[in-house]
């Protein structure tokens, strides 16, 4: 049995990652935990701190919140056939965001952790929103981020962006080996040179580990020159008939390249590829 999260602000791409699970777990037993958590810092008042007394919080935010989420379970009864396989329970929190999800991770032990991210819009030009940004920096736990624009097609092709510096235990990968499992789909091993170098001794060791952990899965090497991860990713991506990106959080050095950069012009695999974030256990 998986224990997923499911973080909800109501809106439109909220409910797009929500869709986007029940799907992609559409065969594993789950208990789904569906999360809204209302920030401290929407308490404020002339810009400081309001001290709401619990009267004020149970009319402002603790009864339509749980309306809310009431208005989420009747969605997924009217848009999903009954799934015997899924239960979902309803969750809302009052207090600091980041605090609020490491709480119900830490609580209901969460294996997966979805959420919608809404990607670029107008002059802001914001590639990766500030709450998504700070759940996949500052919860360890394994990430399912749903781009606005991304709809659940079976999983054919999943990348995973590697610079064969391998600063974290292999086990870390284990949910890219149970997505391969269960999908049959095939990993592609992208790694990504800006000057044609070839690989060191570390390198290419850490590569023949990575063959020999995937050796029983289909899973194939591939190699890039660009001066630019996120424009060789997309040049993938495109070439390509990939479904989703997978990273690891302790990759810095992709792993801020991907996902954190402001250039949206060319760039359409946020709005549109899942990503997944591995995170190592505590």
């Amino acid at each position: 049995m998986k224990n997923i999260l499911l973080l909800t602000d109501f809106s439109e791409n909220s409910w797009n990652a929500i869709k986007y699970a029940i799907n992609y777990f559409e065969y594993e037993a789950c208990y789904f935990y569906l999360l809204h958590v209302n920030k401290f810092d929407n308490f404020m008042l002339n810009d400081a701190p309001y001290i709401a007394t619990e009267e004020t919080i149970e009319a402002v935010y603790t009864k339509p919140a749980k309306a809310g989420l009431r208005k989420i379970l009747k969605q997924i009864t009217e848009q999903f056939s009954p799934n015997k396989k899924h239960k979902f329970y309803t969750v809302s929190e009052y207090g600091f965001f980041i605090e609020s999800i490491r709480k119900q991770v830490a609580d209901k032990r969460i294996d997966y952790l979805v959420m919608g991210t809404k990607g670029a819009s107008g002059l802001k030009k914001i590639i990766i929103g500030s709450n998504t940004s700070d759940v996949i920096t500052k919860v360890k736990c394994t990430t399912l981020v749903v781009p606005e624009s991304a709809e659940f097609i079976k999983l054919e092709e999943i990348a995973f962006p590697t610079d064969f510096y391998l600063t974290y235990n292999l086990q870390v990968l284990q949910p890219i080996l149970d997505i391969l499992g269960t999908s049959k789909s095939a990993l592609k091993i992208l790694h990504i040179c800006k000057n044609k170098d070839a690989l060191d001794n570390d390198q290419n060791r850490n590569k023949d580990l990575l063959d020999d952990y995937f050796s029983h899965l289909p899973h194939s090497f591939h190699f890039l020159t660009n001066k630019k991860v996120e424009d060789a990713i997309q040049c993938f991506v495109e070439s390509r008939d990939i479904n989703m990106i997978c990273m690891v959080a302790k990759n810095l050095n992709y792993f801020q390249q991907i996902l954190f950069h402001s250039k949206v012009e060319e760039i359409s695999y946020h709005t549109e590829i899942p990503f997944l974030v591995l995170h190592e256990k505590n």
